[in-house]
């Protein structure tokens, strides 16, 4: 079973839905696309050197054997989904403390 790509996707879905729900809508903000793009410059970057050298070693049972260079496709996944809720909740509760007038 590829366990890695499951969790990746379904972070993906996770954010998604936690976008919704709080009514934050980063995901259809432009600049917050330009910012994935850099994001994902600087991962190829810094994920590209550690699984490359290898210092960091992936179960092939694990995920699927789609890379992009040495990166598994699915860090990619997961690298949005941490980034994309922190960025979410970070907005929302700035919404909030906005609302109460802070």
């Amino acid at each position: 079973m590829k366990e890695y790509t499951l969790l990746a996707l379904a972070s993906v879905a996770v954010v998604t839905a936690a976008d919704r729900f709080l009514n934050v809508r980063l995901l259809v903000r432009k600049d917050f696309w330009i910012f994935t793009v850099v994001m994902s410059g600087c991962m190829l970057l810094t994920n590209g050197y550690l699984t490359w050298r290898p210092v960091v070693l992936y179960g092939e049972a694990f995920f699927m054997t789609l890379r992009l260079g040495t990166i598994p496709i699915e860090d990619f996944f997961y690298g949005f989904s941490l980034v994309s809720l922190t960025i979410i909740l970070w907005e929302y509760f700035k919404q909030k403390e906005r609302e109460k007038g802070g």
